[in-house]
């Protein structure tokens, strides 16, 4: 289903009123969407473009320019190994070349129970704990192949379905403030201009 089915479109105007601007809760939509399928479909970004009172082109726009935001079906665990400078001199291209062997797949691909895609990435941020790779976004660090082909094997048979949830899922606790709890969101066409602004406007010195 690429429409938010009836849970999630309830969850979706919840998260669309958090916002003064509508269009604000792009973003969060689209993690709802790929939470929802596993990546972002075409139905998916008409459907947020009709919430947020946008076009789905700008939608799409949005959608494009982060790399975590998948367009097509991905596996339900999707393995990212990093191979820039750090990883390459701990040893990541053999990795890499190792789990394609383990899964008999070449990265940018999914193996057909549609459990594992691989992809080869650029720095994930963890250069200190090289060779790393990242499943499902969560990082597992100095990974050798044969850790590799234990962290694979507990994925299939199940044993880590409580650490690493299916792509798209951001965590398993979602926000919820209650309404009476609820600040409310600012309205900014009607929130007091910063000083520093103002001063800037009548060319006052700030520091006055």
């Amino acid at each position: 289903m690429a429409r938010f089915n009836e849970q999630n479109l309830a969850t979706a105007l919840e998260i669309v009123s958090r916002y003064p601007v509508a269009k604000s809760a792009t973003i969060p939509l689209l993690h709802l969407a790929q939470e929802q399928d596993g990546y972002v479909a075409d139905d998916a970004m008409e459907h947020i473009a009709e919430l947020v009172g946008t076009t789905p082109a700008q939608v799409l726009g949005t959608c494009s320019f982060y790399e975590m935001f998948k367009r097509e079906p991905v596996g339900k665990y999707l393995v990212n190994i990093c191979t820039n400078i750090s990883c390459q001199i701990m040893g990541g291209e053999e990795l890499l070349h190792h789990a394609e062997h383990k899964l008999g797949i070449k990265a940018g691909s999914t193996t057909p129970d549609g459990n594992f895609t691989i992809e080869d990435v650029e720095c994930i941020a963890a250069c200190t704990e090289a060779p790393c790779l990242q499943v499902n976004y969560r990082y597992f660090h100095k990974i050798t192949t044969d850790e590799f082909d234990e962290l694979v094997d507990d994925l299939a048979s199940g044993k880590r379905s409580d650490e690493i949830p299916p792509h798209g899922t951001l965590a398993r606790i979602r926000q919820h403030i209650p309404a009476d709890r609820a600040a409310g969101p600012a309205d900014p066409k009607n929130t007091p201009e910063p000083a520093w602004l103002a001063k800037n406007a009548t060319g006052e010195d700030a520091g006055s």
